[in-house]
């Protein structure tokens, strides 16, 4: 993120969320290509209760690189693997599921996913740089989200790479498991623009984001209440899945259509140059769990 305040309108400029380091995160292109996409066995069972079995047994079976979802129409667990995912891997994914192995569709992606640390308005702390997602307030003080990885890394946050513009302190954050955070505005100097209601998101919904380092960017949601297993650790759950990019430095900018506030900016493969997936954290769940309101 390049440390500026952020702008109306502009999501508090929403800062994707990828946590920016020092070393810029390879990210990978989202080019999605079935894998043995066999049909389910006929007369097979693909109960709710079956297909949640699979999706339990892919999440103990110890695979990162991973992300994987429930598909109500086709009746199947989508399994996404990164390029860091070796065909044994993915031989090992399959046996955990047994003789249900044919309700699994494997699908391939450039790239290593990783929570992307740096970019809306950019924000730096603790060594690293986030984007700032939503303006948020509760019983009149203000409040911003971002990504939980981010918040996880830095007590307190500034507006500017010297450090030398304070915005304020960590309040909370959730991660892993979840990927959101919550920043208090101790400078009463700085502006909180707002302009967005909290929404939630829909499978082929056309969604923006903005982040300090690749501004906005669209895209559409491909999934909803994804899990995801970023290289590197960290597990999180109930991620809106995209084919938006982004880059290191977006962690925590503003996902939204519209006005209408959807998700925070977790983490994904692929770069702005050749296309990525990408995951959210969705503000609804992180609003509720500080009792905070987008504003």
């Amino acid at each position: 993120m390049s440390g500026k305040q952020h702008h109306p309108r502009t999501p508090a400029r929403k800062v994707v969320g990828l946590l920016a380091t020092a070393t810029s995160l390879i990210a990978a292109v989202a080019l999605s290509q079935p894998i043995a996409a066999a049909a389910a066995p006929a007369g097979s069972d693909n109960s709710a209760q079956r297909l949640a079995a699979i999706s339990s047994s892919i999440d103990q079976s110890g695979v990162d690189g991973i992300s994987w979802h429930t598909d109500t129409v086709s009746k199947r667990v989508v399994v996404t693997a990164d390029e860091s995912v070796s065909a044994a891997d993915l031989a090992s994914l399959r046996r955990t599921a047994g003789s249900d192995a044919g309700s699994l569709r494997v699908e391939r992606t450039h790239g290593v996913f990783r929570a992307l640390g740096s970019a809306g308005s950019a924000i730096y702390g603790g060594g690293y740089r986030c984007s700032l997602g939503f303006n948020v307030v509760k019983g009149g003080v203000y409040y911003f989200l971002t990504a939980g990885h981010c918040g996880k890394v830095a007590n307190t946050w500034y507006a500017n790479s010297s450090q030398s513009t304070l915005i304020g302190p960590t309040e909370g954050y959730s991660f892993p498991g979840n990927d959101y955070s919550l920043v208090r505005y101790a400078n009463t100097s700085l502006s909180h623009p707002g302009g967005y209601t909290v929404g939630d998101a829909f499978v082929g919904e056309s969604v923006k984001r903005t982040g300090s380092t690749t501004g906005t960017r669209s895209g559409t949601v491909t999934a909803l209440n994804v899990t995801v297993k970023y290289q590197g650790g960290g597990r999180v759950s109930g991620m809106i899945q995209t084919t938006v990019c982004a880059e290191p430095g977006d962690s925590g900018g503003a996902m939204y259509d519209g006005t209408k506030a959807l998700g925070l900016t977790s983490g994904g493969s692929g770069d702005c140059s050749r296309g990525g997936t990408t995951f959210f954290q969705p503000v609804r769940e992180a609003a509720n769990a500080y009792g905070v309101t987008v504003f």
